[in-house]
């Protein structure tokens, strides 16, 4: 007798190899079976019409802080999601001072744009060194499974305090003292170790995060601390159109035995071409031996803008900063007004930096997201500014009147990388090279700009079954792959990710036909009434971590089976 029995789908197991009809049987925790016409289960699921794939594996998430409040991990867990790696891009909560939490919630919330009252409400602090933070979120119980990477800008101003918050150099005894934590956390479990080295990341006090500027004696240190703890990931986000000259010290860290490099991939406006010589840089290391990988996106990188989000075309607008802190049904009753409408839109725009100005005045990069399923590849036409051009309008205009549609709650959608060239070409590139990997969907982050974190529905949907533009889509069995066993074994967990007897028992059953992603909408429900952008799926059936029905047709079953993974996983076969 089986625990679960997944009958009559079709499977496909997360190797790329065609899909085939079956059944997949689950005992403890592991998949036992898989086949036809085998025994009976004290639960089953009807996969008749169905896909049954493996459990989605998110190797770039921030659920840093709400693990501590949230044991469903939205919006990831929504998504098939059953596995998640936190602890990207420099930021983390560990190791910590009592007197420095709150410097390291300024951190997250200036890199990562998640309510700091929300984290200082939510954090249930338990601890000082990594391997106490480990120990305190292993109590927790999750729907999902979850793991964690050292954050080095936690590191730097844990050693050296306000000169690392401050980017000063680090000394020989400074580096040697954050190696000597950066060994411990891998030791403890931890699988990687994380930085950032771009000008877009700050904290709240608009300073540039720890370690944006460390010399390389210092993350060579670093690296070689990873490696003597046991070996991992070296993850970083850089300066995008410096990424080719970083190549020259992640060569030398992807020649360390036992670490591996990941860098975030995107394509800039400003800078468009680019990527095709990454490309070049990512072969050529590969090829003297350097295990060098960069990190693509699903879809282009957009910034959701709405009238109580972080960012929209008029915050910048005098008019409208007198009135950007009301409450919203005030706020929302003047902007109603045709004179006030009128004002912000002629009104003057304090200065802007070069970022912020791109973002919100570069109205041929702004679309519309109207009730159904958003469209994540639309064409020129569907802009601001060509609707603004076809109606005889302005696109301020434009963009007021959508943004007071929905009572006030209309979403404009704003492709900030990865759409340089109006289409998706060059993920379809990416995503089929040897050397990248799928990842930045950034699950828990960037609350009110960014919701991304359903990406692995979008991966199905967009490039497996839908997209009709450029070079068209790609095989369902492959898509399922990159999302699967690739992104597990990328992190070393190695007993997940297939469809295969042995293996850990974290499935999806999906209605392939009716899969899809509904529009994002702004919601306040993190602690202290944080606000967040969530994106709901319809079209799994069910999923399963650990052997446990996690959710079925969209609803929790209260299952709680996700622990913290400690440390690389050993392969069953």
């Amino acid at each position: 007798m089986h625990d679960l029995v997944i009958r009559n789908g079709r499977i496909i197991d997360g190797s790329g190899a065609d899909a085939f009809d079956g059944d997949v049987a689950i005992r403890d925790g592991r998949i036992v079976e898989v086949g036809r016409h085998l025994g009976r289960g004290r639960q089953e699921i009807d996969a008749e019409g169905r896909l049954v794939t493996p459990g989605f594996v998110d190797v770039h998430t921030h659920y840093d802080a709400q693990v501590s409040w949230d044991p469903l991990l939205t919006p990831s867990s929504w998504h098939g999601v059953t596995s998640v790696v936190m602890g990207n891009c420099g930021v983390g909560f560990a190791p910590v001072k009592p007197d420095k939490r709150d410097w390291l919630i300024g951190l997250m919330e200036g890199v990562e744009d998640i309510p700091g009252a929300a984290m200082t409400e939510g954090i249930d602090w338990q601890w000082e060194s990594f391997p106490e933070y480990l120990d305190a979120i292993a109590k927790r119980t999750q729907v999902l499974d979850f793991a964690a990477q050292v954050p080095h800008g936690a590191v730097r101003g844990h050693v050296m305090g306000e000169r690392g918050a401050a980017n000063e150099a680090a000394t020989a005894d400074d580096i040697a003292a954050m190696a000597a934590i950066v060994e411990e956390g891998i030791r403890a479990g931890a699988l990687g170790f994380s930085t950032s080295r771009t000008l877009l990341h700050r904290a709240i006090d608009g300073r540039p995060v720890p370690g944006t500027f460390a010399a390389e004696d210092e993350l060579m240190g670093l690296a070689n601390a990873l490696a003597k703890g046991g070996g991992g990931m070296f993850q970083f986000a850089g300066e995008h159109a410096g990424i080719p000259d970083e190549f020259k010290w992640m060569r030398k860290v992807g020649k360390i035995p036992g670490v591996s490099v990941s860098f975030n991939f995107s394509q800039t406006d400003q800078t468009p071409q680019l990527w095709k010589q990454v490309l070049g840089h990512l072969e050529q290391s590969q090829a003297e031996g350097s295990r060098v990988y960069g990190q693509v996106a699903g879809r282009a990188i957009g910034v959701l803008m709405c009238w109580q989000g972080t960012a929209h075309p008029f915050v910048g607008h005098i008019p409208y900063a007198t009135m950007g802190e009301m409450p919203f049904a005030a706020r929302l009753a003047k902007l109603s007004d045709p004179a006030v409408r009128q004002a912000i839109i002629e009104g003057q725009q304090v200065p802007l930096g070069d970022f912020e100005r791109f973002v919100t005045n570069s109205w041929h990069k702004m679309y519309p997201i109207d009730d159904g399923q958003p469209d994540y590849e639309p064409t020129a036409d569907k802009s601001v500014a060509a609707i603004a051009q076809r109606t005889g309008r302005t696109p301020q205009a434009v963009a007021y009147d959508h943004l007071m549609t929905r009572e006030g709650r209309g979403i404009l959608w704003f492709p900030l990388f990865n759409y340089a060239d109006n289409d998706l070409e060059l993920l379809a590139v990416q995503h089929r090279h040897a050397y990248t990997r799928m990842g930045l969907s950034d699950g828990g982050a960037h609350c009110g700009a960014i919701c991304d974190g359903g990406m692995p529905t979008f991966m199905l949907t967009h490039w497996a079954r839908d997209r009709a533009r450029g070079s068209g889509t790609m095989p369902l069995e492959y898509v399922v792959h990159r999302q699967t066993r690739q992104t597990a074994a990328f992190y070393g967990l190695n007993d997940r990710g297939l469809l295969v007897p042995g293996y850990r028992a974290d499935v999806n059953v999906i209605d392939y036909d009716r899969l899809g992603v509904l529009p994002p909408e702004l919601v306040f429900d993190l602690p202290a009434g944080g606000r967040r952008y969530i994106q709901k799926p319809v079209g799994y059936g069910a999923t399963v971590c650990n052997g446990q029905v996690t959710w079925r047709d969209g609803e929790h079953t209260g299952a709680l089976p996700g622990r913290l993974v400690r440390g690389q996983r050993g392969d069953p076969a």
